[in-house]
């Protein structure tokens, strides 16, 4: 007993530290498992990825190599961490925690495998777990069943509870922030990444001040201006605006390992007759788009419906990707709620509850009239007989023609 001590302990430092979820809330999130568990003979669940770890747990781990879990049984929850972390995963996770340390490269697949004594059948994560992790699991737990818990929990995270909405609500809110210091800082002669450090700033603060202790990491800024501006992640770049750029702009706050997401098409001083025509079409698509989200509607009806708008005007082909998709605990480097994306290749019907973009973006190519990338991008709440569009920050040639 002494000798495993020193490979795994309980390292709680300090208090719980403050969360935007009740305990009622999080209490919930682990019941709809421990529910699935029972139904599917299933003994405890193993999460590994980012996304599962911080819904059930609210603490967000950082990887840099490492391995980190979640153990949920019918009557525990905790989390997995390593000794780098020191007491943050205790202070951070709703439930109990271990901590391995990593002086020996299997003492956590060690402290797994001492709280999962009896476990018959476990729950993990398909979708994340690598080949080589799978290997290691079953060397470190022999004879377990492996049951697949990435796709049940995905279907449980794509309804929000009226907590979740709340503090969506508030990143909608930061991301306007956001966008206006875009609109502040853009003219011509100044840096993409000067007018992305604006942004990013301002909504850094925004949630510095809205929160009464909140960590601080991973919101950022996409302001692609020019030839940029053609794919929807393309990074930040030293490129300088010049007038009449098309420009992109794109902000991301992360509140609690939840994203939100502001992206509108805009122009520097003023906006060519084939630019405007191609923006005012892919803004009507946008209208219509924000009006076909609604509960019952499916994913794949929306997204044949807006192609026909395309198509009419021969923009399909320009076309880059789906028209929207769900949101809550995910991010640039992780998560995704597969099943509820506004594509061709989905037929989940929306239900009150789940949170959706609507985001048409066509691109077209450099040397062509109208050249560029175009995107609006707003976030709608689904309710019982329509959506609540959460995002305020106008979009359109009468209002996103900057000149300062």
């Amino acid at each position: 007993m002494a000798e495993d001590m020193l490979h795994v302990m309980g390292w709680h430092n300090g208090d719980k530290e403050y969360s935007p979820f009740s305990e009622a809330e999080m209490s919930r999130r682990q019941g709809d498992i421990r529910t699935w568990m029972a139904e599917n003979d299933v003994d405890a669940a193993l999460f590994t990825s980012y996304h599962c770890i911080n819904y059930y747990s609210g603490w967000l781990y950082c990887q840099f190599g490492r391995r980190y879990g979640m153990i949920v049984t019918q009557d525990r929850a905790l989390t997995v961490s390593a000794g780098i972390d020191g007491g943050q995963p205790w202070r951070r996770s709703f439930g109990d925690n271990i901590t391995y340390t990593d002086w020996r490269r299997d003492n956590f697949y060690r402290a797994v495998r001492q709280n999962l004594p009896g476990v018959r059948r476990l729950g993990i994560e398909f979708d994340h777990v690598s080949l080589d992790f799978r290997r290691q699991l079953g060397e470190a737990l022999p004879g377990v069943e492996f049951v697949d818990v990435g796709q049940p929990s995905m279907w449980m995270r794509t309804i929000k509870s009226e907590e979740e909405r709340r503090l969506i609500r508030e990143g909608a809110r930061v991301c306007d922030v956001g966008g206006a210091a875009v609109a502040e800082a853009v003219r011509a002669g100044v840096p993409e990444h000067e007018v992305a450090i604006a942004s990013t700033n301002a909504m850094i603060r925004e949630i510095a001040r809205s929160f009464p202790y909140v960590e601080l990491m991973d919101t950022w800024t996409w302001f692609q201006s020019g030839i940029n501006t053609d794919g929807a992640h393309n990074p930040v770049t030293n490129r300088v605006v010049q007038s009449g750029d098309i420009l992109s702009l794109n902000c991301f706050p992360m509140i609690f390992g939840y994203y939100t997401a502001l992206e509108r098409t805009m122009f520097c001083d003023h906006v060519d007759d084939a630019s405007l025509d191609i923006w005012e079409k892919n803004v009507a698509v946008h209208r219509r788009g924000l009006e076909l989200i609604r509960p019952g509607a499916k994913c794949n009806e929306i997204a044949a419906e807006l192609n026909e708008m395309y198509r009419q005007w021969d923009l399909l082909q320009y076309r880059s990707f789906g028209y929207g998709h769900s949101f809550g605990v995910l991010c640039h480097y992780y998560g995704r709620e597969a099943g509820v994306e506004l594509r061709e290749d989905i037929d989940t019907e929306l239900k009150p509850g789940m949170v959706v973009s609507m985001e048409p973006m066509v691109m077209i190519p450099n040397g062509n009239p109208g050249a560029g990338g175009y995107r609006e991008h707003d976030i709608l709440i689904v309710t019982e007989d329509g959506a609540e569009n959460i995002t305020k920050f106008p979009f359109g040639p009468e209002h996103n023609v900057i000149r300062n």
